[in-house]
Parts: structure tokens; sequence; C-alpha cells
């Protein structure tokens, strides 16, 4: 295992609007460390050489022996030098260059990389366009066959004497190393790349979703003589829930949840026990919460809801519950999750005098 890393770190970042993106948190830690982690987890590395101009910051971080860091330059091209002069002194067979403003690729694409690298002496990543392009000279706009039209990638992945042969000669300002191979003929083995390992210019390329949790509960007695609703289902059973609606502990818990994800306090806020609500439907409590959640640019992810209970049996209505659930949340019926529980003969509950409900929801904030 004769390969190189080098993770080119070293940009200023114009475009993004923040200094220094390959520092910026993203999934849980600096974009520059998806690329550190995964070459890292790989094993497929002797050295891995990180190209930047933020030595002092980067060395705070202790990284593993195996990974050094040098300076980088003025352009990509001029830290890709320093890169492969730098590394020429360890006799290396071959070099993969990555930039670390592509975090999203995949260990499987490494190997890939790798596994291709054994018969060729270039490498590179490449996806099709998704979009039409165009293409101007001077003053006339031609089409371009979309399907003929490459976007590659990075790391790209090279013999290491003949890229080092190619780019000490080099004298004008590249935008990748493939380009070197390509500007001489050499011949490059394209292998289809990732449509995630998209490369991070602007913020907005990295806008993530703010994610939402809520938790709810509710318990009612049970009473002879009254209709039992669960989920917005009648279920059949000799006793219903007692309460100043129709006790409905699972949309309860179900509003409770969207009202705490939302953080805007509970249900009793909105549905105090006075007159006016006396005898209420809780699908006519919930409606309103769902209509406002969705109108405030939220979507629900999924739920997951306990039913704790002795009688009846909640695998024998799951499906009718999950339905009624699905119809009044307008949600999808497979991110709706309904478990039963019961308590062991314990206490109200497990006496049968009552029923609890508990539930967990996930939502996000789109634009």
């Amino acid at each position: 295992m004769n390969n190189y890393f080098v993770i080119l770190a070293a940009g200023k970042s114009k475009r993004f609007g923040k200094n220094f993106k390959q520092f910026y948190k993203y999934k849980n830690k600096e974009i520059i460390d998806h690329s550190v982690e995964k070459s890292l987890k790989s094993k497929l590395f002797k050295k891995i050489v990180i190209v930047s101009n933020n030595a002092r910051y980067l060395k705070k971080k202790k990284y593993p022996k195996l990974i050094t860091i040098i300076k980088g330059g003025r352009e990509r091209s001029d830290s890709s030098l320093n890169a492969l002069k730098f590394i020429k002194k360890y006799n290396p067979k071959n070099v993969y260059i990555h930039d670390a403003a592509r975090p999203n690729f995949s260990i499987k694409l490494l190997k890939n990389i790798s596994k291709n690298l054994k018969k060729n002496k270039a490498v590179v990543p490449v996806v099709n366009s998704r979009d039409s392009i165009k293409y101007k000279i001077k003053n006339e706009v031609f089409n371009l066959n979309r399907k003929n039209s490459l976007l590659t990638q990075t790391p790209q992945a090279f013999n290491f004497r003949e890229l080092y042969k190619l780019a000490i000669k080099e004298k004008s300002k590249i935008n990748d190393e493939a380009t070197l191979f390509l500007n001489q003929n050499y011949k490059i083995k394209f292998i289809q790349g990732e449509n995630s390992n998209n490369k991070i210019t602007y913020l907005d390329d990295i806008k993530t979703t703010k994610t939402f949790h809520g938790l709810g509960f509710d318990v009612h007695r049970l009473v002879k003589n009254k209709k039992l609703f669960l989920g917005g289902a009648k279920i059949p059973f000799h006793s219903g829930l007692k309460g100043h609606s129709d006790g409905d502990v699972i949309l309860h818990a179900i509003t409770d949840a969207i009202l705490g994800a939302l953080r805007r306090k509970d249900i009793g806020t909105y549905f105090p026990n006075i007159k006016k609500y006396k005898n209420i439907k809780s699908p006519k409590m919930l409606k309103p919460v769902v209509e406002n959640l969705y109108k405030s640019n939220f979507s629900i992810n999924n739920l997951d809801i306990n039913l704790i209970c002795e009688q009846p049996k909640v695998s024998r209505y799951r499906n009718k519950i999950i339905n009624s659930i699905s119809k009044l949340t307008n949600l999808n019926k497979d991110l709706i999750n309904l478990k039963g529980k019961t308590v062991e003969k314990l206490g109200l509950i497990g006496k049968e005098k009552a029923i609890a409900c508990e539930v967990i929801i996930s939502i996000s904030k789109y634009d």
C-alpha cells in the first residue's frame, strides 16, 4: 500500500460568503473533517497530506501521525504542486488529489478508484449533467449533448510519477489534475462518480433543514356506556374514555407532540376545559394544529406512538388506527408507527380502568 491522499484546503472561500468554508460546521463536523475521517477509515493510504494556509488551526485538532499539514499556494494548482513536491521524497506509487469542498464522497468510491488504478495510470470519477448545457463562443451559443457532457469530481487518482512529470512542467492555472492528462492526450479511466459528491461552493449548497422533536402524553379513565375512539377511529369495546372531549388519548398526544415540536405550549392552552369545547371531537382539535404546522412550512418526518393499555389489543386495530391518523394528518402511513404496551396489570391501566398514550414526533422546517 503505497498510496498517498492529498486534501486541498487552502482556498479563501470568497464565493462561500464566510471565511474558510473548509472549517464550516456541516453534518455535525467541519467540512474538512469528513474527508479526513473517510480517508483514514478506508485504510488505503500510507500518508494523508492536508494542504492549507491555516496550519496553526489544524494542528490544534491533533490528527493521527500519518496526517501531515503543509502550506498551500495562491491557486489550487499551486497547492497541488506543493503537495506533489512534498511527497516525492517518500517515493509514492499513487497519489489521490481531493478537494476539501467535497465532503460527501463515499469510502465505496475510494475503493472503486483504487481497484481501477491497478490497471490504469489515471482514474477520475464523473457524472452526467442533469441540466441542459450551452456553450458560448464569442456571440454564438451552442447546445452540448448532455449525454456526452462529463462533470469531473474528486478524488482523482494517478500514478505519481506520471502526474508529477506533467505538473512540474505546467505553467498555467488548471482546475483539476485530469486537465494535465487531457492536455497531453494521455489516457484517463473515467468511472461512475456519485451524485451526492457535490462540490460546496456557496453557502446555499449546504443549507441544512432544521429538525425539531416533540413529546406528547395523555391518559384518561375508561367508563362504561361510552364509545371508544383511538386515533380518530371508533373501536368496538365495552367502555370509552372519560374526558371533557371524546377522550381520544392518541389524538391528544399527537396534538401535544406537534405543539411541543413547534414550541407552542400545550393542548390545554388552545382547548381549555370550558363549555365551548364540551364533548368536542378530537379530530377538530388536531385539525387546526396540523394546518398551522403545514402553513408554517414544516413537514412531519415521522410519528412514533405508544398506546398503553391492557385491552383492547392494539394488534387487532393497528391498521385501522394508522389509516385514520394518516387521513387526519395528511401523512403517509409508512411514516406512522403504532406500538402496543401493557403495564403488567399494575395500577389503573393494569386493572383496565384507564388508557394512556405517548407520542414522539419529528418535524422539519423547509424554505
